[in-house]
């Protein structure tokens, strides 16, 4: 059974910036509670460890939706399903950032987690997590300003 897991959170920051962040795959291990290590593999092609109820888990997932400044989404390729989806929306002088992510719980206390809403908590914590890092740096770490429809890159000169 699926499930879905939904947050959202308002960052003092420009929507280009927050964005840029979001696209440094590698540095969500510092906000991402269940994050270990993100390797990006290429421009659509990621590789994760994280580790949920002390289960340590490796999987791929492919970038397959990216749009500069709106959205980044995303399909696990291996393992256990997730896919899920980051909206980036201006909101005055902030940044609107909604995830939503459809995720298969394994045992029986991923499925006590997903059944109790303990998964929006910690996705609302992560969002906190990620706001304090912007917020507090001032400036994204870098950023990939290229597109993606479909699993298939369009660099950002084309």
């Amino acid at each position: 059974m699926t499930t879905t897991l939904t947050a959202e959170i308002d960052v003092d920051a420009p929507v280009d910036v927050v964005y840029n962040q979001w696209t440094q795959f590698e540095s969500f291990p510092e906000f991402l509670g269940a994050v270990k290590e993100v390797r990006q593999i290429d421009d659509v092609r990621t590789h994760w460890t994280v580790s949920i109820a002390g289960k340590e888990e490796d999987f791929y997932a492919d970038i397959v939706d990216q749009v500069p400044d709106s959205h980044v989404a995303w399909q696990s390729t291996d393992g256990t399903f997730h896919a899920g989806r980051v909206d980036f929306q201006p909101h005055g002088n902030e940044t609107r950032v909604k995830l939503r992510m459809e995720w298969e719980p394994e045992g029986f206390i991923e499925k006590v987690g997903a059944a109790l809403n303990i998964d929006d908590a910690q996705a609302q914590l992560d969002l906190q997590r990620f706001k304090k890092f912007i917020e507090s740096r001032g400036a994204e770490t870098g950023g990939w300003r290229g597109e993606v429809h479909g699993r298939q890159e369009t660099s950002p000169d084309q």
